[in-house]
């Protein structure tokens, strides 16, 4: 199915299901703001510190974000131009750091460095149609640090989509209601790695000024043009809700399927959960924890997009806790300490044996501007 065509459904089965749901006052023209042109810019310096590690500065490779440990490095600086008059918008943002390096390691490097970078415009009022690199339309957590109620991301998170490339049509049908239609190269792909195009939709509901209810799926094959079909199907979904002015609560879970080598087979299955607290302690103390497991059919997406007949299944269950000192109201000092425990050994310790458990540390100052 060609690209364009896939592109043009989205728009009309998005566009007519919106503008089934208008309210009278949708025709109202959207503001303009009132400087088109900002900027903006994010730098996220940690230390970690790892419990048992094996003799190297790399932390498993099922960690994307905050990745190195016993090194003081930089897990992301990004630097960015956005534009936006009500009609036209796009932004172009750089980055780099150990982030980038593990995440974008499979991109070709002209574009690796490319936080995001998209055009826009509105096709009609309270619409968007966006072509180019941008955050995913999958997950809780941002790449950012900082929008986060952790220092480093659940395991759904690392090993689900941080960006994607390709179009999306956004409509508002309210101020609650958002729906989102997309047509992507792929599961995290700037660089198309066969001939076929991923889908994906969202739904953002805000029923309350407290709750916010997510729902995104993909659908796609992501395997390299030489290689066997698996199609992918996968749906995200969470909760965020808002108790107290200082309490928070969020939920989040995920399930996916990808088909076997062997046409007819059973299909890999993984999924994986996680809970959230957050507490203000005081006016710049904030404390968060979060529980969370990940169980993966031989490993599928977390080990591997392609598991042979040979491979272990992935079963790990992992809690965090957090704490946060804002000095202001742009620099955060977060210490979290987080532990892995798995129904098998997923690891070898410092002395090259296989183990279970898996602990870490992790400190960040980080400045948003």
């Amino acid at each position: 199915m060609k690209p364009l065509v896939l592109l043009t459904a989205t728009a009309l089965l998005t566009a007519s299901a919106a503008m089934a749901q208008t309210t009278p006052d949708s025709t109202a023209a959207p503001a303009a703001p009132a400087n088109p042109l900002t900027t903006y810019g994010f730098v996220d310096g940690y230390y970690g510190y790892d419990f048992k590690h094996a003799a190297t500065n790399q932390r498993p490779s099922f960690l994307y974000s905050h990745n190195r440990q016993n090194e003081f490095t930089v897990n992301n600086a990004v630097i960015g131009l956005r534009y936006d008059n009500g009609q036209v918008r796009g932004a172009l943002g750089l980055h780099a750091g150990s982030y980038v390096s593990a995440n974008y390691a499979a991109e070709d490097q002209v574009l690796k460095h490319l936080y995001e970078a998209y055009a826009g415009f509105r096709p009609f009022k309270k619409a968007w149609l966006d072509v180019g690199i941008f955050g995913s339309h999958i997950g809780f957590e941002s790449a950012l640090s900082k929008d986060n109620w952790t220092l480093t991301r659940s395991l759904m998170a690392e090993n689900s989509p941080y960006y994607e490339a390709g179009a999306r049509l956004t409509y508002e049908v309210s101020p609650k209601l958002t729906l989102t239609g997309l047509v992507l190269n792929g599961w995290q792909n700037i660089r198309e790695n066969n001939q076929a195009k991923a889908l994906g939709t969202q739904i953002q509901w805000k029923p309350t000024d407290k709750l916010l209810i997510n729902s995104s799926t993909f659908y796609g094959n992501e395997q390299p043009q030489d290689s066997v079909r698996r199609r992918r199907y996968f749906h995200d979904f969470y909760m965020s809700y808002a108790a107290t002015d200082r309490l928070s609560l969020a939920l989040v879970f995920d399930v996916g399927k990808q088909e076997n080598e062997q046409r007819g087979g059973k299909a890999d299955t993984w999924h994986t959960g996680a809970a959230f607290v957050r507490y203000k302690l005081a006016d710049k103390w904030t404390a968060a924890a979060r529980a969370e497991y990940y169980n993966a059919d031989r490993g599928v997406i977390i080990s591997a997009i392609s598991p042979v007949a040979a491979a272990t299944d992935f079963k790990v269950q992992a809690a965090s806790l957090n704490l946060d000192y804002a000095p202001t109201s742009n620099v955060t000092v977060r210490v979290e300490g987080r532990t892995f425990h798995g129904r098998q050994p997923f690891l070898t310790d410092r002395n090259g044996n296989p183990t279970r458990n898996y602990g870490n540390l992790t400190s960040s100052i980080a400045l948003s501007f």
